[in-house]
């Protein structure tokens, strides 16, 4: 799958789809999309940003549950490094966050976990979404047409 197929399919036909098999190719030319859009949007503010974010997790919660599926590995999975970054998200001070007010930055030995853990989790994920398709039809469905 190249990469305008990638895009098209994840956004379009499969925007919300967990049923299923996801190859590397669609997986990962979706996550370049992603990335690019993301470091595009992040230059013209916090609030686009934002929405761009929030309109693409679901496309991207489900690419990345069917590539899992496509290994052999159950979809929710994925589930475990958005929701640990999304905390993180939720926990971190904003800009103006006084650190030495009362309760200020008193999170940060919290999020400094969160930070190994999310780092320890990329490295994992990783390696799982770049394994080969299993060959054959797995509990998930057939495999994918690259």
């Amino acid at each position: 799958m190249n990469f305008q197929t990638s895009v098209k399919t994840c956004l379009t036909q499969k925007y919300a789809t967990f049923a299923g098999r996801a190859s590397r190719s669609e997986y990962w030319w979706f996550v370049l999309a992603y990335l690019i859009g993301a470091l595009i949007v992040s230059l013209l503010g916090w609030l686009i940003y934002l929405i761009y974010m929030l309109a693409l997790i679901v496309p991207a919660t489900a690419a990345g549950w069917r590539r899992l599926q496509d290994t052999g590995r159950p979809g929710w999975y994925i589930l475990i490094p958005v929701g640990v970054g999304l905390l993180t998200s939720l926990l971190a001070p904003g800009p103006t966050a006084d650190p030495m007010a009362p309760g200020g930055m008193g999170s940060m030995g919290l999020l400094a976990i969160l930070g190994v853990v999310q780092l320890i989790l990329a490295v994992i994920y990783i390696y799982w979404l770049t394994r080969p398709s299993e060959p054959e039809t797995n509990a998930y469905g057939p495999p994918p047409q690259a």
